[in-house]
C-alpha cells in the first residue's frame, strides 16, 4: 500500500472505530435525541452515516475507474437524505452497529488497496460543481462531513 493510500486508510480507520464506540455507547434515551444541525434523531444520523456516507464507496470506485457519476445536485441529495431519515426513523442500535462494521470493513479494504495514482484520479461531482479526485471525495463524505455527523450526535446526548 502506498503512503497516501495508508495514511487514508488509518484515518479512515480512526473514525470508523470512534465512531462504532459512540454507538455502543448510546442509550435508548440517547438513540432518541434529536440532533440540532440534521433535526434527526441520534439513531437516524448514525444509519445515514452507516448506510450513506459509507456507501460513498460506489462514488470512489467510479473516479477512479474513469466513469462518470451520477449527475445528483444537491437538491436531489437533499431529498434524498429526507427520504432515508423517514424510511429509518425506527432503526435499531443493533442494525446500525451491523451496518457500520460491514460498510466500514468493505470501505477500509478498499482504500488499502488503492495506489497514489488511482487517488488522484478526478471525476465531475454535480452537486460542488466540480471535478473532485477520489481522495478528496473520501475526505469530503468521510472524514469530514460524517465527522461533522458524529460532532452533532454528541453535543445532542451532552447533559
Amino acid at each position: 500500500m502506498n503512503r497516501k493510500a495508508k495514511e487514508l486508510a488509518e484515518k479512515f480507520a480512526t473514525f470508523k472505530n470512534e465512531f462504532i464506540t459512540f454507538v455502543e455507547n448510546c442509550t435508548d434515551e440517547d438513540w432518541q435525541k434529536v440532533c440540532g444541525g440534521e433535526q434527526w434523531t441520534v439513531g437516524v444520523v448514525a444509519h445515514h452515516v452507516a448506510a450513506g456516507h459509507l456507501g460513498a464507496i460506489d462514488f470512489v470506485r467510479m473516479i477512479v475507474a474513469g466513469e462518470a457519476m451520477p449527475e445528483i445536485t444537491m437538491e436531489a441529495i437533499d431529498q434524498m437524505n429526507a427520504q432515508h431519515a423517514k424510511e429509518h426513523a425506527n432503526c435499531t442500535k443493533e442494525q446500525v452497529l451491523a451496518l457500520l462494521r460491514e460498510n466500514g470493513s468493505v470501505f477500509a479494504g478498499y482504500l488499502e488497496g488503492l495506489r497514489e495514482a488511482d487517488l488522484a484520479r478526478t471525476g465531475y461531482l454535480a452537486a460542488i460543481g466540480g471535478d473532485v479526485s477520489a481522495q478528496q471525495l473520501v475526505e469530503m463524505i468521510i472524514l469530514h462531513s460524517a465527522a461533522d455527523h458524529l460532532t452533532n450526535m454528541k453535543t445532542a446526548i451532552e447533559p
